[in-house]
């Protein structure tokens, strides 16, 4: 079974159990890294996510992915916090993080750049507006990222 059905049939097993604890479901990944393959689920809460948190989660995933038996092969299942680095996937990230900063990568460069940083500003009608260091608004095709995360600063 390919990557993307996996990921789309945790996430439908996943939903019910974040929103009944009151999570937030910020990605499901599914990767082979060196011989293993994992299965990757993060949840995140206003709060943040404890230990505990994760294993409810875990246990009530690892149930349901034993009654449907979706994926053939071995791997591992792990559920976690998506880190201060949190990837933007949905429109509501792009609301919620609005006014933080980012780092998107880019399929193609722009300007010469494949890694943009600065202020998210807003995503509208697919487009992401991003304040740069200099001021300027750089406004960015949501097709043309290959990947937005919160930029972490010291």
């Amino acid at each position: 079974m390919g990557k993307n059905r996996v990921e789309s049939i945790v996430e439908e097993l996943v939903i019910p159990i974040v929103e009944k604890e009151n999570f937030d479901l910020v990605d499901v990944e599914f990767k082979k890294e060196g011989p293993h393959k994992y299965l990757r689920v993060y949840i995140d809460k206003p709060e943040g996510i404890s230990l505990d948190d994760c294993q409810k989660v875990s246990e009530q995933l690892s149930e349901k992915l034993d009654e449907t038996d979706p994926i053939e092969e071995n791997y591992f299942l792990e559920v976690s916090s998506p880190g201060l680095d949190r990837p933007l996937k949905r429109s509501e990230d792009y609301v919620k993080f609005a006014g933080r900063e980012v780092e998107i990568k880019l399929y193609e460069p722009m300007d010469n750049k494949k890694l943009i940083e600065g202020e998210l500003i807003e995503l509208k009608d697919s487009v992401v507006k991003v304040r740069l260091e200099n001021e300027s608004i750089l406004e960015i095709p949501l097709e043309k990222i290959a990947l937005t995360r919160l930029a972490i600063k010291f």
